[in-house]
């Protein structure tokens, strides 16, 4: 049986309770074991989100440097993935058996720092970074004025494509979105089994640039607290209209299909335009061998562009990363993630094209790719977020914009559809 988030308060309380009265004491007196010098020692387990997210040389580094500094502790990474992700973080932080440490979606946060579910990172913040930690992300892991989930990367959106394929199509990088949506309709048309744009129907990543540039928002909060959803407004149904067209005239991607492995088709000459976070570059540049695929030497990147020009409003994805509030284990899993948050861990980040959770770090962002580096911060600097709602978690649990987006891929009617998920978003965000 699943534990929804209305009751996430009730155990994340209790969990935040058990913390301060007991949970630290049995870090430092029963913490599994201790060297003969008396340090404590533990087995601590990390929970990583996504098989590739986190490059295998940042997993490496963080297993390699913590056991060298924790001499007789161990340190575990435990791989989840981002379908369902909620609903086993909101199980596993209230159980007895809770990993120490948990990465979890910016958007997902809100829900657990208000329900206590995490340990109180205020003490450690400067150590972690303090200042130069990125701001949207340090604000989406706070809660009544207390860090719970610090920044852990970040990505904003940007758009890779087939130069080749642009030529032999016909059309040129895009200046305005009505010519993105355009020269997708047009290479799908033109081009023989390659998608203009590979835009699955679970994507709402991708579908809310559209619904922003619109003078669109998902949702706005009124002056008593309450939420207005606003996907049935007249500005993000122009938005929605676009991203129709593009999911029936300029895609050969499932209607029902998700964002998992987008890269492929790209990779592949199967599609010729991908918008994803920065990180997907080195997915596309190489096959599982480490070797340069078929499309290296003719990908090209630009930042989504705005509806009257200049840079689009993108979704800025990305995670944050806290301690259980029921970790056994508190002292080490401090000490662990501030590898995490190290100079040298982020670098390994970007490097591999993740935007760093430190601003200082920012321009190690993919260094082999100046170019690249050069997008992502213009994509960066206009990327927006969901709305900041303890409750939002549970809109992304319940797959509300993956059906609707589904729906409007297979021809639905963009406005009754709208109202519809407008009342249960309502309904949430108001519970």
């Amino acid at each position: 049986m699943k534990l929804k988030l209305s009751a996430v308060a009730l155990v994340g309380a209790s969990a935040l309770a058990l913390s301060a009265c007991g949970a630290n004491t049995t870090a430092e007196s029963t913490s599994d074991a201790t060297t003969s010098a008396g340090a404590a020692t533990g087995d601590i387990r990390v929970w990583l989100v996504g098989d590739t997210d986190t490059p295998q040389d940042a997993r490496d580094y963080l297993k390699k440097t913590f056991e060298e500094q924790n001499p007789g502790s161990t340190l575990t990474i435990e791989v989840q993935q981002w379908t369902g992700l909620v609903d086993k973080l909101t199980t596993s932080l209230s159980s007895n058996d809770s990993p120490d440490i948990v990465e979890m979606g910016n958007t997902q946060a809100a829900a657990f720092t208000s329900a206590g579910a995490l340990l109180d990172l205020s003490d450690i913040q400067d150590s972690l970074g303090g200042d130069d930690l990125l701001p949207g992300f340090v604000e989406a892991g706070s809660y009544d004025g207390k860090l719970f989930a610090a920044p852990y990367y970040s990505g904003a959106r940007v758009v890779f494509y087939n130069t080749e394929q642009y030529k032999e199509a016909g059309v040129e990088v895009p200046t305005t979105l009505d010519e993105y949506v355009s020269n997708a309709v047009t290479i799908n048309e033109k081009l023989d089994d390659v998608a203009g744009v590979w835009f699955p129907g679970k994507d709402w990543y991708n579908a809310l640039p559209f619904i922003w540039e619109n003078g669109g928002q998902i949702a706005v909060q009124n002056d008593d607290g309450s939420w207005d959803a606003q996907f049935s407004s007249a500005e993000s149904l122009a938005g929605i209209a676009q991203v129709q067209t593009l999911m029936t005239e300029g895609t050969t991607a499932p209607k029902d299909g998700d964002e998992t492995d987008a890269w492929v088709p790209l990779r592949t000459s199967k599609s010729a335009t991908l918008s994803a976070p920065s990180w997907a570059y080195w997915s596309i540049v190489a096959d599982e061998d480490g070797n340069d695929t078929d499309v290296t030497d003719s990908l090209g990147y630009f930042a989504l562009p705005g509806k009257d020009g200049g840079a689009a409003s993108v979704f800025a994805g990305g995670s944050n990363v806290g301690i259980s509030a029921k970790s056994a284990n508190v002292d080490l899993s401090k000490a662990a993630l501030e590898i995490m948050l190290s100079d040298e861990y982020q670098t390994i980040l970007a490097e591999n094209g993740l935007v760093p959770a430190k601003t200082s770090l920012g321009s190690k962002v993919a260094g082999a790719t100046p170019e690249l580096a050069s997008i992502i911060a213009e994509a960066a600097a206009s990327a927006k977020l969901t709305p900041a709602s303890p409750n939002w978690a549970e809109v992304e649990a319940q797959g509300l914009l993956q059906d609707f987006f589904v729906q409007i891929a297979n021809g639905g009617d963009a406005a009754t559809l709208a109202a519809e998920l407008d009342t249960k978003i309502e309904s949430i965000l108001n519970a």
